[in-house]
């Protein structure tokens, strides 16, 4: 349940339709893998997996009071990004892990908290 302090208001309502959006969008992980799991209302199901080790670039935007904040998860298997919203089931997990692993320091994803609608890429583009 939302915090009695979110509980009125439009916070409270922008907390409860992204849980609400998001919970069709799962991210997991484990020592060797991140797997997506992607359920839209209405769409079709799909879901893929890659590898720690394939990673080479990580960027992240920090999204307006509407939008999520998303990170983009480059590997050397295909040349376009995995999108994954932050606010996915498993999505503030993948933050820290990324942060622990040396993917995307800590220091990089606060400055890039500040700043709405700018990409931060680690390492730098």
């Amino acid at each position: 349940m939302l915090p009695q302090i979110v509980k009125s208001g439009v916070l409270a309502q922008r907390i409860f339709c992204v849980q609400l959006r998001m919970d069709w969008y799962i991210v997991e992980f484990d020592d060797k893998e991140v797997r997506r799991q992607v359920s839209p209302s209405g769409g079709e199901a799909w879901s893929d997996q890659f590898y720690w080790h394939d990673v080479i670039r990580v960027c992240y935007q920090a999204g307006d009071f509407l939008d999520p904040d998303e990170v983009y998860i480059f590997t050397n298997q295909r040349e376009e990004s995995y999108q994954i919203p932050t606010e996915a089931t498993g999505g503030s997990a993948l933050m820290g892990e990324l942060a622990k692993r040396g993917l995307f320091p800590l220091e990089s994803l606060l400055e890039a908290m500040k700043h709405a609608g700018e990409l931060y890429c680690h390492p730098k583009v």
